[in-house]
């Protein structure tokens, strides 16, 4: 399933401090693979996954009521946060 994404000056502005374009988030949430998304409370919902050039990112949306995908974070993982994240099952 692919979703259509709210992108306004705040959020891209957001991800680009942490150099990442609004396709790669797209990308991320649209190709997530179980357990994502997962909700982490207060109706966000989280994402990690690989971009298609294989950086792994993190992705923290709410879903707004006409079921588009406001982001309100995504950056990078850390290189520990990979390691970790390679190890769960």
């Amino acid at each position: 399933m692919f979703y259509d994404f709210r992108w306004i000056a705040w959020n891209v502005g957001k991800i680009e401090g942490h150099g990442v374009m609004t396709a790669d988030v797209e990308y991320v949430v649209n190709h997530a693979n179980r357990p994502y998304p997962k909700p982490i409370g207060n109706e966000k919902w989280l994402v990690i996954g690989s971009t298609r050039d294989g950086r792994v990112m993190q992705v923290i949306y709410v879903i707004d009521a006409d079921e588009t995908l406001y982001v309100i974070h995504a950056r990078p993982l850390t290189p520990n946060e990979r390691r970790r994240h390679r190890r769960q099952p």
